[in-house]
């Protein structure tokens, strides 16, 4: 277990209310959407979730738990899981309030796309460019 990983049960831990509960399902939901994703520690006690870069980033607020996704006005949305920061150019968030149930499938496709995303920008840097003479 990383360090990032025990913060973060730390912080579940903490959590005793919905939130926790909240938290934990997206976080179990993120590892099986893709098992090989990273579990980071940034920004003074933000969850972080990586694969080939930033997935996304999670916070518990006062009355919800925010789920942000780095890439997120690059992602197909097609359930309508965005539910904030819509007009951003990079960002994207789903807000859950006290009654909101993690909509299991269509996150986890949702975190597969950001994947899948991460990993085509990071082809994309590998291989360069040829240049026309």
């Amino acid at each position: 277990m990383t360090e990032a990983s025990k913060l973060i049960d730390n912080m579940l831990a903490e959590l005793t209310d919905w939130r926790g509960v909240t938290l934990g399902e997206i976080r179990r939901v993120i590892h099986e959407a893709e098992p090989q994703i990273v579990e980071e520690w940034k920004w003074r006690g933000a969850p972080v979730w990586s694969h080939e870069g930033i997935v996304c980033v999670a916070n518990a607020f006062k009355g919800k738990v925010k789920l942000t996704f780095y890439d997120g006005a690059s992602l197909p949305d097609p359930d309508n899981l965005f539910n904030n920061g819509l007009d951003g150019k990079q960002w994207r968030t789903i807000d859950f309030y006290k009654d909101d149930k993690v909509r299991e499938p269509q996150l986890r496709k949702l975190v597969r796309a950001a994947v899948d995303h991460n990993r085509g920008k990071a082809s994309a840097r590998a291989t360069p460019e040829r240049k026309a003479k």
